[in-house]
Order: structure tokens, then sequence, then C-alpha cells
């Protein structure tokens, strides 16, 4: 019988056998563990779902606790069964969900959902300032909750990465829509949005110079319409000119040169986005009425108030009406109408964002670290921490970044 010899290498390898193994574990939670809860949406026909079961997983396994009530992810085609199996709880009372200390959704808080909230709590979700009244703030402050607005917030370069990316999905979808609605089969002009070898080009203008005008664009360059954009910013014309990187018509807002285009277009895109406040109204009722039959408005500003004087707000459900002949499409959360592509958009913002807070120690500790984060929020136990709001609607106002000083 004969004895075998192991290599020094052969015998390492048999001692490491008996070693710890590698695998994925449950992180520590030596810091604080953030508690979160996602409701299902209720108001404005909402669709999209804030985190992803991939998300849910990811943040799972970063030592976090996640609560989601039944449904919330049905109308993004994600199930709870998908949510549990990635470490959720499925919740069906929404008011045991509250009791999470992180409230993450999409629309803002409704006055029942404000009922809910308890003092300390961090609501993240969005502003949607033009539907918002004085006696909506009070309710929340009263809660002593810590509200951030996800639009708000910015990245390290003073970018908003939130609203960019529904800008994106925004300004595409705008040309499946205007495509659709020009088509015989919606009572539309009866024509294809582009164009073919022989016949004109579909006549495609732009109000605004934003992210959502420049994907817009984009779509609209690739099926062959003819574009006109139009900004009072030189700057913004300048650099979406660049970013498209061909020419197309541009100008600043002229009422004259404006009338004559919209007069001339087939599709007629309101992509204005306010600093703060309320859109202003440029596209006049007379000059709606001077428009092509069948012609087709996309109002995006609609959220912000509108930039035409004739748009009303309408939803998924009922996305058009009629008015001096032009068909209007007023719908505020139009990326709801992509539930899937845009949810998985927010979730790859919102998850590196609670990972990050979590090695902060804390969300309230992630505002105090980060300049960037601290500008999304809006509420501060008891105050509104956005001057602008609190001088609006004369409402006690705090100055977070002295908080912030005096936690250096």
């Amino acid at each position: 019988m004969t004895t075998s010899k192991h290599s020094g290498f052969e015998k390492l390898v048999e001692e490491t056998r008996l070693y710890p193994q590698e695998q994925l574990a449950e992180v520590s939670r030596g810091r604080q563990s953030l508690f979160i809860g996602i409701p299902r949406e209720v108001s404005l026909k909402e669709n999209r779902i804030s985190l992803t079961p991939e998300a849910v997983s990811l943040v799972v396994k970063n030592g976090h606790k996640i609560w989601l009530e039944a449904g919330a992810g049905e109308k993004s085609n994600f199930t709870d069964q998908e949510y549990s199996d990635a470490g959720a709880k499925i919740v069906t009372d929404v008011k045991e969900l509250y009791q999470a200390n992180v409230i993450l959704k999409i629309e803002p808080p409704t006055d029942k959902e404000i009922t809910y909230l308890k003092p300390n709590q961090i609501l993240i979700s969005a502003l949607n300032l033009v539907h918002k009244d004085k006696s909506y703030f009070e309710k929340l402050i009263a809660k002593k909750v810590i509200a951030i607005a996800y639009e708000y917030i910015e990245d390290k370069v003073g970018g908003q990465p939130i609203t960019r990316a529904m800008s994106e999905i925004a300004g595409t979808t705008a040309i499946q829509i205007a495509a659709e609605y020009l088509s015989t089969s919606a009572d539309g002009r009866g024509v294809i949005l582009g164009g073919i070898t022989g016949v004109p080009p579909t006549k495609l203008l732009i109000l605004g110079a934003g992210t959502v005008a420049e994907y817009a664009a984009r779509a609209a360059l690739g099926m062959g319409a003819e574009i006109k954009i139009f900004d009072n910013h030189i700057y913004k014309l300048g650099r979406l000119k660049h970013a498209l990187g061909q020419q197309v018509f541009t100008s600043t807002i002229d009422s004259v040169l404006l009338a004559r285009a919209l007069a001339a277009t087939d599709v007629f895109i309101g992509a204005l986005r306010p600093d703060k406040g309320r859109n202003r109204l440029v596209i006049s009722e007379e000059m709606v009425m001077n428009m092509k039959p069948g012609a087709v408005i996309i109002d995006l500003s609609i959220d912000q108030g509108g930039c035409v004087a004739t748009s009303e707000m309408t939803t998924l459900e009922h996305p058009t009406f009629v008015k001096h002949g032009v068909i209007h499409y007023c719908v505020p959360n139009v990326t709801s109408r992509v539930a899937r592509t845009a949810s998985m958009a927010l979730s790859n913002i919102f998850t590196p964002t609670i990972i990050r807070a979590g090695e902060e120690g804390s969300i309230e500790d992630m505002i105090f670290s980060h300049r960037w984060f601290m500008n999304g929020v809006y509420a501060y136990k008891g105050g509104l921490a956005n001057f602008e709001l609190a001088k609006r609607y004369k409402l006690p106002y705090k100055d977070i970044s002295l908080f912030r000083a005096a936690r250096l």
C-alpha cells in the first residue's frame, strides 16, 4: 500500500477548505438601519413606483428594512411576490406601513396620507407646487416631519438627476403621443410624424430648450420631422443645438414670429420649466384658434400651470380634449404612461442615495453632510426649510443651513 505525497500547494488547498467561505450576507447594522415604507400611489392615476424589486434586494442586503403596501408595484408590472422574494415585507394596512421612519413615494401625500405621518419622520416625494395652497403646508408642518422634494435634489455638479431622467422620458414619450394623435384613427390630421420621399415633413414646434426639448427633438429628427425651437435663453438654445449635433431652427420668443410658426405647425410641445412658481401663458387662445384643424398640442408644462391659454389638466384615462379644432394632450404625469421604464429610472437614482444615507448613519445625517441633498428639503420639524415657499405662504421658516453649521 502506497502513501501519496502532498505538495505544499495541495496541503494549502486542503487547509483552506476548512476556512469560512465567502457568501452574500446582510451587512452589519453597526450604523443606523433605515426603515423604509413604500405606499401604493393613490393620486393622479400615478403608475410609477420608487424602487424596483432588484433595488429592494440590494437595499435589504445593505442592512435596511423595507415594507411595501400590497399592490404598490402592479401598475409598473412588478408583483408583490417579486418584492417579497427580494426581501420586502408586504403590508395590507396602509396605517401600519406608515410606522416606517422613511416614507418613499412618487406623488406628494394626499390630505389623508398626511394624517398618517408622525413627528421626525422622513418623507421623500415630489412637491408639485402648482397644486398646493397654504393649508396643505400648514398640515404638513404641523406633523413636524422632514419633507424632501426629490425633484429639487441635486447631484455634485448642480444638476437635478431625477428631473433630468423624467424629462428625458417625457420628451421621448411626447413624440410617441404626437404620432398617435396625428393619425386618422385618433381623428387627427391623418399625417405621419416625420417625412417620406416626395411628401413634405411634419412640422413640429417646441417651446422651451431644456432636457424635454432635447429628447423630443432627438426622437422627431430621427423620424424626419421639421423642427423649430423657441426659448428666451440664448445659452439654452446654443447648448441644445450643440447636444443635437445638427442645425435646427431656433429663436427667442417673439410673439409675431411664434404665432406665424404655430399657425403652420402640426404638433406643438410645451416644455417650459419655470425656476419657481407658475408658468407664463405664452400661447394665447387666439394663437390656438389660428392653428391647423386636427393639429396636436402636448402641454408638458401643465404640472406647473401650463404654457397654453387653452390647456386644462387631463388624466391618463381621459388624456385629450378638442378646443378650436385642436387636439390638446395635457397629462401632468406623462411618464406614468411608460411606468416600468420610469420606475427603473427613478430606482437607479434612489438606490445609491439610500445606500449612501445608510453609510452616513441616517437620512438626516445625509442632509447635513451634503449640500446637494439638503437642497431638496422643503419642510423641517415644524417649519418650511425653503425660503421662497415660506415667503409665499407666510409660514414659519427654518434655515437648516444653520443646523448644518452647528453639526460640522
